[in-house]
């Protein structure tokens, strides 16, 4: 199943002196593509990070998304939600 998820930076989160955090998710991010979990990943006009991810369900993204370092340092955490494949032709193609 496709995930959407949204990065939402935690209030107050400090970002001096992160350069080896920042390796850390990179690496780590990395590897979530390796394993084909991650489809894509791209930066919004704000740096927010938004990630493809193909899982069994949310909980499952959930799972995988809390490993980052980035998470786990408590500086940003994750709008999850399922991707549903669009139905809306049905409306104009008969059957």
């Amino acid at each position: 199943m496709k995930i959407l998820a949204i990065e939402k930076e935690v209030e107050g989160a400090l970002w001096n002196d992160c350069d080896a955090l920042l390796q850390q998710e990179a690496h780590h991010v990395f590897q979530l593509y390796l394993t084909d979990c991650l489809r894509e990943i791209y930066f919004t006009e704000m740096n927010g990070a938004v990630l493809i991810l193909e899982c069994s369900d949310a909980e499952a993204a959930n799972r995988l998304l809390a490993e980052l370092p980035l998470v786990q340092s408590g500086k940003i955490t994750f709008e999850v939600m399922q991707l549903k494949p669009y139905t809306g032709y049905k409306r104009i193609i008969q059957s």
